[in-house]
């Protein structure tokens, strides 16, 4: 009888592409750090991979409804250790993020992603929240909203812009209007745009307007967007000019790396020398010379991407996004099969987590977004990161094997 359980509700279409990733970023972890006298990091991969895989097999076998009962509790627990670290954290590069334990760090905006997902997925799956009235729509926000403000205080602004991609999803398949999307994704776009020249900027906006006047909603808020819009356009320079010196040289570099060769931009110049020189099938496991000769600083956390980019070339680099699409694809399969609303937002916010941390990690490894610190999946070194993704991929297997639950 417990063999026909397992069979049928264990999702192994979600525990391959993950074991492989485990695999394959342990592996990168070791070249990394082999000639680079940082060993103790391959080891702590090793603790942190063991533990991560236990969490999500245990996950796997939590009473969905004991998860959701405890869903705003996590929340309000987790969001009291941000205020924490903030008043008793360690400060690392510059941020005060991590709680020092031992020789060991623990990063809760990393959990936190979690417990956010939860909290929202519980609250949209409410009988009485209708994203069509602002009241809901403030509410669900405000989930978000509060950790990212706290975050961002650390300052981290990597992690907190995965915060936004998640509310960007989540409130999309919750079943926003249009018009909410274009509220939220509209203004983002205008201040992006505004980085990379006027003629950018006015292509938004226009069509922005297009778009406002297509859905022909009230045309008081259709104007007020409109306006909210151009202001965060035009805004842009004088944020640009309160932000840290190095959080300015990120920004300039990613428009210009080469502005700074030595400099800010050093990272990502390497970083695209490698992935370039790994060719079709690589230099080989250990051969990689950008990696083994340690062009790039403590490689093994978020310019990951580039060891198996290089040690193994195109194919390992396609493999890795390969994998994560698969577990990609498969959060939206299960988040779409399953009975359960809350359920279904549990998934497709594991997957907008996992997904903004994929386009974002291998957009700045490759030189087309900034460098805002932000891991891989199942890849990068970390205790923290690492764990949050088992956890979120043991709710995927969760949802999958309570898939017929209301």
């Amino acid at each position: 009888m417990v063999d026909l359980w397992y069979k049928e509700n264990t999702d192994f279409k979600t525990i391959a592409p993950v074991s492989l990733l485990l695999i394959l970023g342990i592996a990168s972890v070791y070249s990394a750090t082999y000639d680079a006298g940082a060993s103790v990091y391959f080891n702590r991969q090793l603790i942190w991979a063991a533990i991560g895989f236990a969490l999500m097999i245990t996950i796997m076998f939590i009473p969905f409804r004991t998860l959701q009962m405890l869903s705003f509790p996590l929340y309000g627990l987790s969001v009291i250790f941000l205020i924490v670290v903030l008043i008793m954290g360690k400060m690392v590069a510059g941020s005060k993020s991590w709680f020092g334990i031992g020789g060991y760090g623990l990063q809760p905006s990393e959990m936190v992603k979690v417990t956010t997902i939860l909290a929202l997925a519980a609250y949209l799956s409410e009988r009485q929240v209708n994203l069509a009235r602002w009241k809901s729509v403030a509410i669900a926000f405000g989930f978000v909203l509060l950790p990212v403000l706290l975050i961002i205080l650390q300052p981290d602004v990597g992690t907190a812009l995965v915060y936004i991609g998640m509310l960007v999803v989540i409130i999309y398949w919750a079943g926003a209007t249009n018009f909410l999307m274009i509220l939220l994704i509209a203004p983002v776009a205008a201040a992006v745009a505004t980085l990379f020249g006027t003629t950018a900027f006015l292509i938004v906006i226009a069509t922005t307007f297009v778009l406002l006047f297509i859905l022909r909603q009230n045309w008081l808020f259709s104007a007020m967007v409109f306006s909210f819009t151009v202001l965060m356009g035009v805004s842009v320079q004088y944020i640009f000019g309160k932000l840290a010196p190095h959080q300015q040289k990120r920004i300039l570099t990613f428009l210009n790396p080469d502005a700074d060769p030595l400099g800010a931009g050093y990272n990502v110049i390497q970083s695209k020398i490698a992935i370039g020189s790994g060719g079709f099938f690589g230099k080989g496991f250990l051969q990689g010379s950008q990696t083994q000769l340690n062009f790039i600083p403590a490689q093994w956390t978020d310019f990951i991407y580039c060891v198996p980019s290089e040690e193994f070339g195109f194919m390992g680099a396609f493999a890795i996004l390969l994998f994560l699409t698969l577990i990609l694809l498969r959060g939206v399969q299960i988040a779409s099969m399953v009975k359960s609303r809350y359920a279904s937002l549990v998934s497709i916010g594991v997957v907008a987590a996992l997904g903004t941390h994929t386009v974002i990690n291998i957009g700045m490894s490759m030189g087309i977004m900034p460098v805002v610190g932000v891991p891989l999946p199942f890849m990068s070194y970390g205790g923290s990161n690492l764990l949050t993704n088992m956890i979120m991929a043991g709710l995927l297997l969760n949802m999958y094997a309570n898939r017929k639950e209301y």
